[in-house]
């Protein structure tokens, strides 16, 4: 298991909590976007995280530019567990996603 820095324990957990894209996991989790997006772009690279582009018509129907959904794969999900038991404090650091 690779040791993940606080910032990727923190993204990790909220990807398994249901956030999916870096607006919402930078307003749940209080980091900036500098930070989200490149620690997005390493756990994708190291398989932990996976993404796609919502559908153009999608976006377009909302008036807004097109969201990079992230979903965190099952090598993710043992990282996640791994780190909320290394780190317990991340348990209570992002909430529970609500529907």
């Amino acid at each position: 298991m690779q040791r993940l820095s606080h910032t990727a324990a923190l993204i990790l957990k909220a990807l398994s909590l249901g956030y999916r894209f870096g607006f919402e996991i930078m307003e749940v989790s209080g980091l900036p976007s500098g930070t989200v997006y490149p620690a997005l772009r390493r756990l994708e690279r190291d398989g932990l995280v996976e993404s796609n582009w919502e559908p153009e018509d999608e976006a377009t129907q909302n008036a807004r530019p097109p969201r990079r959904y992230h979903q965190i794969t099952i090598a993710g999900k043992a990282a996640a567990l791994a780190v909320s038991e290394r780190y317990p404090l991340l348990t209570r650091l992002i909430p529970e996603k609500q529907a």
